[in-house]
């Protein structure tokens, strides 16, 4: 077994002798106490905490505690991500609609109508959203966006732009752009291997749940139509700033734990 279970634990506990009988239902009740998830889990790409994650993480971090000041003195935060490569699938043979009794039943088989690239801004202090697809996932791209992406922000005194270090957007042709026509803006990357500091990721997760998974699409065009109409209905039922807790001072204290 790679993982533990209920049953698997309450039948270990049997055999070393540490109960006669353990039902898992008990255990799950122990385990619930105890705050532990064995069924749970999650990716997670450790960063490397010296002293250049601890320069990028506090300029990023100090945006996210001061996001609703600077917009009352007239500067946004925006979060960046792209989600590359979401597959336009058709499935084979129609779902089966749930009934009392029995869950949807979605067709395994399904047919390939090519990718979509999805782009996905957030405004920091308000939690709402805008959605771009890309042609191609790179330089040129990007920049056939950027302006419309900071057009609502051109009465900003400073654009605080937060992204990864992605190919795209570290790219010569992207920075130069940036400095050229949009000097207000003061762009930051998060540290490598910590793109989870990108507050879009997480909305992008957060939109993927709700909008992607059991996704059923005719044609390619279908998918973009379906996500262009996707993210103005987030912003009307779901939208809110997140609520970000770790602290420039907790991601201090953990880089001189994990230094230490």
């Amino acid at each position: 077994m790679t993982h533990w279970s209920t049953r698997s634990l309450a039948r270990a506990a049997q055999l070393r002798g540490i109960a006669s009988t353990l039902s898992h239902s008990t255990v799950a009740l122990i385990l619930r106490d105890a705050e532990l998830q064995p069924h749970r889990w999650r990716y997670w790409k450790t960063p490397t905490p010296d002293g250049t994650f601890r320069a990028k993480a506090a300029k990023v971090l100090w945006c996210y505690e001061n996001a609703h000041s600077l917009a009352e003195r007239g500067e946004v935060v925006l979060c960046v991500d792209e989600k590359p490569n979401i597959q336009a699938l058709e499935r084979r043979c129609l779902s089966r609609s749930m009934k009392p009794g029995l869950i949807q039943h979605q067709e395994f088989e399904y047919v390939r109508h090519g990718t979509v690239n999805f782009l996905a801004k957030l405004v920091v202090h308000t939690g709402k959203m805008r959605g771009w697809c890309l042609e191609h996932n790179d330089s040129a791209g990007l920049r056939a966006v950027l302006p419309q992406l900071l057009w609502e922000h051109r009465q900003a005194r400073r654009i605080h732009l937060i992204w990864d270090a992605g190919s795209s957007h570290i790219a010569h042709p992207t920075r130069s752009f940036l400095s050229s026509y949009y000097p207000q803006v003061r762009v930051l990357f998060t540290p490598a291997h910590a793109s989870w500091l990108d507050q879009a990721e997480l909305l992008l997760r957060a939109c993927g749940a709700r909008y992607l998974q059991r996704g059923d699409w005719a044609s390619r065009s279908e998918l973009i139509e379906h996500l262009n109409a996707s993210w103005p209905e987030y912003n009307r039922l779901y939208a809110h700033p997140f609520t970000w807790s770790w602290t420039r001072t907790q991601m201090h204290r953990w880089v001189d734990r994990y230094r230490s």
